[in-house]
């Protein structure tokens, strides 16, 4: 298993993040426990892993150790520790570190569609894990925002249970969308996926009005 702390050697930079409550300060390794450490990192649309401090955010300078993304990505879970909970609402604890994670929309986000090894079925991959972190592609469950065109998937449930679909992926899937009379009047009532047609349930609809309601 890879320690944060190992790959995070020398990254000790104060940094202050503006909130809308208040600036907040913090420091990469920090310890306000003993024998606790804090990591602050940020999940961008693209599913791309950074260190949250990180000046340049691109492809270089995100994470891509695949052994590290799926330890990562698998113990995330939404942040109950009392700590920086408005800031960073996800964690993903390691032994006696708190990697605490914000993120540009939801810290899951699929990026490819992959065969199912095991069955006839499908897998979204998310987060740089390939086949290591997936889920069953469920089209049924697909979900459009028209607000702001993205699209959405069902993802593990202590993560969220919602996850972003990547734009370039979306974009692939967009064309297999069906509406019930003009686009612009309405999400997509159906999906045509490998000659099915699938009822779109839009349950994600209700899952993300219920947060935004809470």
């Amino acid at each position: 298993m890879l320690r944060a702390a190992s790959l995070l050697r020398g990254w000790g930079r104060r940094c202050l993040l503006q909130s809308p409550a208040r600036p907040l300060s913090y420091e990469q390794g920090q310890s306000p426990e003993p024998r606790i450490r804090e990591y602050f990192y940020y999940v961008d649309h693209q599913g791309q892993l950074f260190l949250d401090d990180a000046r340049v955010k691109n492809f270089i300078t995100c994470f891509k150790d695949k052994q590290f993304l799926v330890f990562f990505f698998k113990q995330i879970k939404r942040n109950q520790t009392g700590r920086y909970e408005e800031q960073f609402p996800y964690v993903s604890p390691c032994g006696r570190e708190r990697n605490f994670i914000r993120c540009d929309d939801r810290p899951i986000v699929f990026t490819h569609l992959l065969q199912d090894p095991s069955s006839d079925s499908e897998l979204l991959s998310y987060c740089g894990g390939a086949e290591k972190l997936a889920v069953q592609f469920e089209p049924e469950k697909l979900v459009m925002f028209r607000d702001n065109g993205r699209v959405y998937h069902p993802a593990p449930e202590k993560a969220g249970g919602i996850g972003l679909v990547k734009s370039a992926l979306a974009f692939e899937l967009s064309a297999c969308f069906e509406y019930a009379t003009d686009p612009d009047s309405g999400p997509p009532t159906h999906f045509r996926w490998n000659n099915k047609r699938y009822s779109l349930t839009n349950e994600l609809v209700q899952l993300i009005g219920s947060e935004k309601g809470s």
